[in-house]
């Protein structure tokens, strides 16, 4: 699945001139945390974030505990200011998974998507990437993630698909992770039931080993 399909189009923009009040107030009345901010042409030059505002106007401004030249000093401050220039962007063209991995390394809760040009297309923020994993791994319909511990060789995931598909249980998703232990392989398909004592009994038969999806460290990301 491509960025361009699971990104916000319409996108609340801000301009280097704008004040980081008017910004303040622009992102509460739209529940947004994060503003591009663009130039002519919707040419992105920077962005903005309830954080980079929250870091620029001390408790003491917000609460009006400063003498009156640095309020107003604090109050003239504008955008351009204190914008991240150094910009971390996707292209329409990318893939979620792609996105996923920059927010992961990044550590940042969302990316302005561009084109060639650097002109502003949309924003993909954390929640339209898991909006977007929920509908590729059909996990926004009712079942059951069951976790199976699979030899890592050819056929394995085939004998594991027949051996559901033969009780007529039908597959939301297959995901296949990487395992600590080596030629081993995770794998998790998230079956549409409830009713799995009958089909995980047949995989043990079968000699795979069941997992418990919640006891799966989901945490083990590469390394920095």
């Amino acid at each position: 699945m491509f960025v361009s399909k699971s990104m916000t189009g319409q996108v609340l923009t801000t301009t280097p001139q704008t004040l980081i009040l008017d910004a303040q107030k622009m992102m509460a009345d739209k529940h947004i945390r994060h503003l591009p901010v663009v130039e002519e042409g919707d040419r992105l030059v920077g962005i903005i974030t309830d954080r980079d505002i929250r870091s620029a106007l001390p408790l003491a401004f917000i609460q009006q505990a400063l003498p009156p030249g640095e309020r107003e000093r604090l109050g003239a401050l504008t955008v351009g200011e204190i914008m991240t220039r150094k910009l971390i962007t996707v292209s329409p063209t990318d893939t979620i998974q792609d996105a996923l991995l920059i927010v992961q390394q990044h550590k940042v809760g969302a990316l302005p998507v561009v084109d060639k040009n650097n002109r502003l297309m949309g924003i993909i923020s954390v929640r339209d990437l898991l909006r977007a994993f929920i509908n590729v791994l059909g996990i926004g319909e009712p079942g059951t993630l069951v976790g199976i511990l699979a030899e890592e060789k050819v056929g394995q995931l085939k004998r594991i698909v027949d051996a559901i598909t033969e009780e007529n249980i039908s597959i939301g998703s297959v995901l296949v992770a990487r395992y600590w232990e080596e030629d081993k392989r995770a794998v998790f398909p998230y079956l549409l039931t409830n009713n799995v004592a009958k089909i995980k009994k047949k995989l043990a038969s079968l000699g795979f080993t069941l997992l418990d999806p919640m006891d799966w460290c989901i945490d083990r990301l590469p390394p920095k």
